[in-house]
């Protein structure tokens, strides 16, 4: 029963990291922290690594603190918060750094209509090349309209 509610915890985790996605590109990578999002709305930045890479790190921090403090003395709800925070930055890379921006050239053929749906409105949130009048913070829920525009 105990391993049910960890991966209920998980997948909870997992699934409010959206909220924090959201919320953290919206008002904090587009707000006070611009100078560490801004070369990320440049087109064509001619660097392997970007200055909002930055963000990977900021966002471990908290998984892995929460790793060590849920494993001592013994496994607690809040390594499986952990686990839903790594997960999310996994899915993150694949989605954000590998299928919409291509950093590494694993998905180039995508047919899928929902994910062509979050690349579209990845497209739409990044013609804004300056930190105001930005749309569609969120990584893993786009609004439907993206979706609807493409066939499978």
């Amino acid at each position: 029963m105990e391993i049910l509610l960890y991966i209920a915890i998980t997948v909870l985790t997992f699934s409010f990291m959206e909220l924090v996605t959201w919320f953290t590109h919206k008002y904090v990578m587009h707000g006070f922290l611009w100078y560490l999002h801004e070369d990320h709305h440049q087109p064509k930045y001619p660097h392997v690594f970007e200055k909002n890479d930055a963000f990977f790190i900021i966002f471990a921090i908290p998984s892995i603190a929460l790793f060590y403090f849920g494993a001592i003395p013994k496994l607690n709800f809040m390594f499986f918060i952990g686990f839903g925070i790594f997960f999310y930055g996994i899915a993150y890379f694949l989605i954000h750094d590998v299928l919409i921006h291509q950093r590494f050239k694993w998905f180039k053929n995508i047919k899928n209509k929902y994910l062509i749906g979050l690349r579209k409105a990845h497209k739409v949130h990044h013609k804004h090349l300056e930190k105001e009048d930005g749309e569609c913070f969120g990584m893993l829920w786009v609004p439907k309209k993206f979706h609807k525009q493409f066939k499978a």
